[in-house]
């Protein structure tokens, strides 16, 4: 053993750790300021679907930054968006489920919340809907074996024509409510925006060491993995802060609107850099986002959310979904 080499080594994994901790700091302070964004003009689900889904997804944008510009890190995009996808969809709304539930049909039971409780359901349901179309325009542009320029190109048309909905979604509401964005709420937008920059110069130090290692699960052959595991972690924080304050409307429009970041953002801006080919598990990745989206949207539709018990289900579903990625 080298003593020289081994310190080296416990140096770089102390600043990992470092790093790690600055990205989950970073990731509460943005937790923190979104919540009062929900005082300041902008109701539960159009935070969820808005500005949450920029927030955590930043990571994601920042690795496709890093590497896409790589005509050999493209597939590595591909990987992270599906994994990041998938396990908002499957884990981090199993999780929360298992130890709460995700249901609507608490708080005051006026006909005025009732009413807020079903729009937020429409709206929930819209969103839901949207996911389920972008996995399946994303599974039909890869059908070649590949996503190139001009798949990227339909990806991120399709993106910004279903943000341009959820702004004016966001206005109508604040024009019916009489509710303006006063200075306070800019004001916190600065602070996340201060938070987004700490995730950003975490991520940029982390996918850089990843890289850099060889040998061993922790390395560059594995970073669409280890990466799309690192990004859902302020995805995690959201779900089971809300989740345990019984807002299921924003645990769930964020876990869901963080995947719009990812497909097709993302994963369009990676294509049109250079063309990806898809992975063996990229069927898998997409049936079981579609699988579960339909599952998620039948119980918003007929259940009033998810019960206790449809975490099992998912976290199974997660499992099916590491063995056909990490063992096929």
């Amino acid at each position: 053993m080298n003593p020289l080499s081994d310190a080296i080594t416990a140096a770089g994994y102390a600043s990992a750790w470092t790093y790690l901790a600055l990205f989950l700091a970073s990731s509460l302070l943005m937790i923190w300021r979104l919540e009062a964004m929900l005082d300041h003009g902008l109701e539960g689900t159009a935070l969820g679907t808005l500005v949450m889904p920029y927030c955590s997804g930043l990571g994601n944008l920042v690795f496709v930054a890093l590497v896409a510009s790589r005509a050999d890190q493209g597939r590595e995009v591909l990987t992270n968006c599906l994994v990041n996808n998938v396990t908002n969809l499957t884990l981090l709304l199993g999780l929360p489920a298992l130890f709460w539930g995700l249901r609507f049909g608490g708080g005051k039971k006026s006909a005025k919340a009732a009413t807020e409780r079903q729009l937020t359901r429409l709206s929930l349901l819209l969103t839901l809907a949207a996911g389920l179309f972008f996995a399946g325009v994303t599974w039909a542009l890869g059908a070649d074996g590949q996503l190139d320029a001009s798949d990227g190109a339909v990806l991120i048309a399709l993106f910004l024509f279903w943000q341009s909905l959820q702004v004016f979604d966001v206005m109508k509401h604040n024009l019916r409510q009489r509710v303006r964005l006063g200075p306070r709420f800019f004001l916190d937008l600065l602070i996340v925006g201060l938070g987004a920059y700490g995730l950003y110069a975490s991520i940029d130090w982390l996918v850089t060491w990843i890289v850099a290692q060889e040998g061993g699960f922790i390395s560059g052959k594995n970073l669409g993995w280890l990466s799309g595991w690192l990004m859902v972690l302020p995805n995690a924080l959201l779900a089971f802060f809300y989740a345990a304050r019984r807002r299921a409307d924003i645990a769930y429009a964020s876990q869901v609107g963080d995947g719009h970041i990812c497909i097709p953002l993302c994963l369009g801006l990676a294509a049109m850099l250079h063309p990806i080919a898809v992975p063996k598990f990229f069927e898998t990745g997409i049936f079981i986002l579609f699988g579960t989206t339909l599952t998620h949207a039948a119980f918003v539709l007929f259940g009033d959310g998810l019960p206790r018990w449809m975490g099992w289900p998912l976290l199974a579903a997660y499992a099916w979904f590491l063995a056909a990625g990490l063992l096929g």
